[in-house]
C-alpha cells in the first residue's frame, strides 16, 4: 500500500508537504504509522490583503489560512510537528510572473508543472535540511522508483490512473526524483478516502481543489486584468487563415488554441481558435479541420527515465493533463529544441502547455510546447 519505490531505513526524518487536503494529509499519516519521522509543512503562497478581506474573495487550495489549520490539525491529532513555510515571493517569481507572461505571449500556461518543479520539489527540497530531513513526501499520485538495470529514478503512473499526475511531474530532475517519495503511488482515491476515515481524519470526505489556486473563482481574465490594469490588454481583430477580417477580440490573452465558445464570430461552419499571433494582435481562426497538427516543437526539455536521445525515439506523447497519449516520432533538433511528430494528427496542440513522453507507465521525459507543426 506504501509506495516509496527504493529502501528507507524506519526513522529516516521526512518532511511532508501537507496542503489541507485529505491526500497529502494520508500520505503523511502513512509515513508516520510506518515508523518514520514525519515534519509537516504548509506553503503558504499568497497573504490576504485588507481589500481581499472585505470583498470576501474565495482562496483556493494552498493559499487559503483555512487549508492551512487543516493541515495542522492533522499534524496535531497524529502527533507530529509540522510547521507553515512562508513561500509568497517565491511563487510570486517562479509560477505567478510566468503564468501572466505566458498569456500575453499568445501561450496557454501550465502552472501546476512550474509549481511542482519550482516549489514543491524545488524549495521544499532546499528547505529540507532546515529541518534535517533528507526526503520531501506529498500527496500526488504517482510512483518514482529507481531501476536498478539503468541506476536512473524513474517516474510512472499510479495505480490510479483517472488520478495519475505524473504529467505534472515530467520537469523534475534526477537529484529531486533521488530524495521525493509519492506514498499514495499504488492506492486508489477510494482507498484513499476510506483509508482516510478510518483513521480518523477530519479531512476524509473534504472535496478535492480542480482549479487554479492563486487564481479566484478561477477567473483568469478577471485576475490578468486586477493585476496588469484594464488598459494593458488591447482588443484587436480576428482574422481567417487567409487574413480576413471577421471580427474583433478583446485581447489576445484571453483566448487560447482550439477554443470555440465565446468567439462573437459566425460563419457557415463552427470556427475555432487555430493561431494566436501577440506580435500583430491577432486572433486566427478556422473551421474543425485546421485545429488538427501532424506534429509539435518542444523546447526546455527535461530527460526522466533516459539520457537525452541523440537519435529518433518511438513512444507515446501526452499534450494535455486529460488527454490521452498518441504514438510519434521524437527527433533531436538540437539547441534542446525537439520535434515530435504524431502516427495520427492531433488537435488543439496549444504552445505554452507540456509535452509529455511515455514509455508504457514510464515518463520518458517532456518539454514544453512552442508551435504545432
Amino acid at each position: 500500500m506504501l509506495t516509496l519505490g527504493r529502501s528507507i531505513a524506519p526513522g529516516t526524518r521526512i518532511l511532508a508537504a501537507m496542503s489541507g487536503g485529505v491526500d497529502s494529509a494520508l500520505a503523511a499519516v502513512l509515513l508516520k504509522r510506518a515508523g518514520y519521522e514525519v515534519v509537516g509543512i504548509n506553503m503558504r503562497t499568497y497573504h490576504p490583503n485588507e481589500r481581499d478581506l472585505k470583498s470576501g474573495r474565495k482562496f483556493q487550495s494552498c493559499c487559503s489560512p483555512d487549508d492551512a489549520a487543516d493541515a495542522r490539525a492533522v499534524a496535531a491529532d497524529k502527533d507530529f510537528p509540522f510547521y507553515v513555510l512562508d513561500l509568497e515571493r517565491e511563487f510570486h517569481e517562479a509560477v505567478v510572473k510566468p503564468f501572466i507572461a505566458e498569456y500575453l505571449a499568445g501561450r496557454t500556461p501550465n502552472p501546476c508543472v512550474l509549481c511542482n518543479n519550482h516549489l514543491k520539489l524545488g524549495v521544499l527540497l532546499d528547505k529540507a535540511a532546515l529541518w534535517g530531513c533528507d526526503y520531501v513526501a506529498t500527496g500526488h499520485y504517482a510512483v518514482v522508483a529507481e531501476n536498478p538495470g539503468t541506476g536512473r529514478f524513474e517516474l510512472r503512473r499510479a495505480k490510479d490512473r483517472g488520478k495519475d499526475q505524473t504529467y505534472y511531474l515530467f520537469g523534475l530532475t534526477q537529484d529531486q526524483l533521488r530524495r521525493f517519495v509519492c506514498p499514495l503511488g499504488g492506492m486508489r482515491k477510494s482507498e484513499v478516502r476510506a483509508l482516510a476515515r478510518e483513521y480518523g481524519l477530519a479531512v476524509h470526505d473534504k472535496p478535492d481543489s480542480m482549479e487554479i489556486c492563486f487564481v479566484p473563482q478561477n477567473d483568469y481574465r478577471s485576475f490578468l486584468r486586477e493585476r496588469l490594469g484594464e488598459n494593458a490588454i488591447q482588443s484587436g481583430d480576428i482574422v481567417t487563415a487567409d487574413g480576413r477580417v471577421i471580427g474583433r477580440h478583446e485581447g489576445v490573452a484571453f483566448y487560447t488554441v482550439g477554443q470555440r465558445r465565446g468567439l462573437g464570430v459566425t460563419g457557415t461552419q463552427p470556427l475555432y481558435v487555430i493561431d494566436l499571433m501577440p506580435e500583430e494582435n491577432l486572433v486566427v481562426v478556422g473551421p474543425h479541420d485546421q485545429t488538427f497538427a501532424r506534429g509539435l516543437i518542444f523546447s526546455r526539455a527535461n530527460w526522466v527515465a533516459i539520457s537525452e536521445p541523440t537519435e529518433p525515439v518511438a513512444a507515446d506523447i501526452q499534450i494535455r493533463y486529460r488527454s490521452v497519449p498518441v504514438p510519434a516520432t521524437i527527433r533531436p533538433l538540437g539547441d534542446g529544441r525537439f520535434e515530435a511528430l504524431f502516427d495520427t494528427p492531433m488537435r488543439a496542440v496549444t504552445p505554452g502547455q507540456a509535452a509529455v513522453i511515455y514509455r508504457g507507465d514510464s515518463v520518458l521525459g517532456g518539454g514544453w510546447i512552442e508551435s504545432r507543426v
